[in-house]
């Protein structure tokens, strides 16, 4: 058992690689799964499915309020839903779950599908593209920008103010996250305004569904506060931007390393659901978000005290070998594959869940049907903290 005392048991490295990671959260699952580091500011980061389980689904012991990501980027105020823990969250969950229900999200596959055979048609013309900065990185804003109503101008500024806030996370530039925090601000307050000048159904618009909210305060139902609404529309428009970014591109490297998969399944369609569910156990496109412990705890032995970050890494419990055997293998068919944390657990299971998933399987579908096979054809970049994954992968479209 590991000693429980603070010490530096890893190292976050700058420009590690996601087999360096997986290598080092594989060392600390078997020596030290409850580990420590000075790095980032300094934090706890939790490698087993178990304990990860738990501390994401208990609220009342770990909140979300102080700290959500490693390392902590929110400087501009607060974002509900991920910067809210229920009861306060409930409201703007309340609001926005509909919207992005199975049901709802089913309604919008021609449109996403329309969409990814826009951006993804000119890289398999042209026979080489780099499937995450001209693909990947923006099919899921166009795909935003409908769910969200937005019109043509505004779809233009996120395609470019998204990806910029992006950047400046993966660069940890303090100064670009906050200029780049502003804009997308700017552009909340005036969908924001928008709406309330126009009002959408609250059915089919989020926004309009946020502002029709009403909350008990003093006796009286009264709105969301501007603030708030404010803050829940700037971290929609760009969470869902990440994820399919990255995990696209996972998938389009591991299929370039498995041309016999990449024939399966583009021969066999009606795997890609269960494919997309090992994809996302495989390469979990977030090492793990943050939870701050509100008093003295003891997780795994290991005493941590109230106000240490924990980093719930998500990318190791994923990979842990007493949940998924063989947690380095594609399976197409693991019996409990329901078990993987891609989408967190608890009251931050992740919204946007069926409209990632839909995401991932038509670009996969529509990636397939277009090749034969893809080959890497130069140099393949890395996120760091908190995203693991490629954000940059540059292939051959082989037809």
């Amino acid at each position: 058992m590991h000693v429980p005392v603070i010490s530096n048991d890893f190292d976050v490295l700058p420009c590690e690689s996601p087999e360096t990671s997986q290598a080092t959260y594989a060392d600390l699952r078997q020596r030290c799964p409850v580990a420590h580091t000075d790095s980032l500011g300094g934090f706890w980061a939790l490698t087993r499915h178990a304990d990860v389980a738990r501390v994401a689904a208990d609220y009342g012991t770990f909140t979300t309020t102080v700290q959500n990501v490693v390392p902590k980027i929110a400087f501009t105020g607060r974002r509900p839903p991920l910067h809210l823990d229920p009861p306060d969250q409930t409201p703007y969950r309340a609001a926005l779950n509909p919207l992005l229900s199975a049901e709802r999200v089913g309604l919008l596959e021609s449109t996403v599908r329309r969409i990814v055979r826009d951006e993804l048609h000119p890289l398999v013309v042209r026979g080489t593209g780099d499937i995450c900065g001209e693909f990947s990185g923006r099919f899921p804003v166009r795909v935003f920008g409908h769910w969200m109503n937005l019109d043509d101008g505004l779809q233009a500024k996120l395609m470019d103010a998204g990806p910029a806030f992006i950047r400046a996370v993966q660069a940890f530039d303090n100064v670009a996250m906050k200029d780049t925090s502003v804009v997308l601000y700017d552009m909340a307050r005036e969908v924001i305004a928008q709406r309330k000048a126009n009002r959408l159904s609250p059915e089919t618009d989020p926004v309009s569904a946020l502002l029709a909210v009403r909350i008990e305060q003093s006796g009286q139902q009264v709105p969301l506060p501007d603030d708030m609404i404010i803050g829940t529309v700037r971290q929609v428009l760009v969470v869902g931007i990440v994820a399919p970014m990255v995990m696209v591109g996972s998938m389009a490297l591991h299929l370039s390393r498995d041309p016999a998969l990449h024939r399966q399944l583009k021969q066999n369609p009606a795997l890609l659901p269960a494919a997309v569910e090992e994809f996302m156990r495989l390469y979990t496109p977030y090492r793990g978000f943050a939870r701050t412990p509100l008093n003295d705890v003891e997780i795994g032995g290991c005493p941590i005290k109230a106000g240490e970050p924990v980093a719930l890494t998500y990318a190791s419990a994923n990979r842990d070998e007493s949940v998924f055997p063989e947690p380095d293998v594609f399976k197409l068919d693991r019996p409990n594959i329901s078990e993987h944390l891609a989408f967190g657990r608890g009251p931050h299971y992740c919204a946007g869940a069926h409209l990632g998933r839909l995401e991932l399987r038509v670009a996969l579908e529509e990636l397939l049907a277009s090749t034969q096979a893809l080959e890497v054809c130069g140099e393949v970049l890395y996120c760091p903290y908190p995203e693991i994954g490629p954000y940059q992968v540059p292939l051959r479209f082989v037809n």
